[in-house]
């Protein structure tokens, strides 16, 4: 039976998550998805990219969720979402409220990614997060645009 988290070690975790994405060291950011998400975890874009959708859709091809599992694809997944948004220096990931207990195991949390020079919001999410029995990310499942 896993621990169920209070309302600061949720709000705790949704930092550390956002935090990840915000990493500026390739190797730490690895260890800190090591640390996050369990062996077999896995990352779900519900709602892939508009220029992923958009290649589908002119090939007349239904568009999926797209799923990132394991260590090595969720390193490159979030090397590459830091590649394009944070990495540039315009823009960070920032938890957006309270983390929400939406079941013993499960959390939501909201994200936006604002302007460092101005905290505008450029974009959000809503994601629906999984844990284990140790209290790491089994599922995360990501609605970008939901926030």
């Amino acid at each position: 039976m896993s621990k169920q988290l209070d309302e600061q070690e949720l709000m705790h975790f949704a930092e550390r998550y956002v935090a990840l994405w915000n990493e500026p060291d390739a190797e730490a950011r690895h260890r800190l998805i090591r640390q996050l998400w369990s062996a077999d975890g896995a990352h779900v874009l519900v709602d892939p990219p508009q220029a992923m959708r958009e290649a589908l859709a002119a090939l007349s091809f239904p568009v999926p969720t797209v799923e990132i599992r394991g260590y090595e694809a969720l390193d490159r997944r979030v090397d590459r979402a830091y590649d394009e948004f944070v990495a540039p220096g315009e823009h960070v990931f920032a938890v957006q409220g309270p983390a929400v207990r939406l079941s013993v195991n499960l959390i939501g949390l909201t994200w936006h990614m604002v302007s460092k020079s101005d905290g505008a919001v450029a974009g959000g999410g809503y994601d629906v997060i999984a844990l284990d029995n140790a209290g790491r990310i089994r599922w995360d499942h990501q609605y970008i645009g939901v926030a």
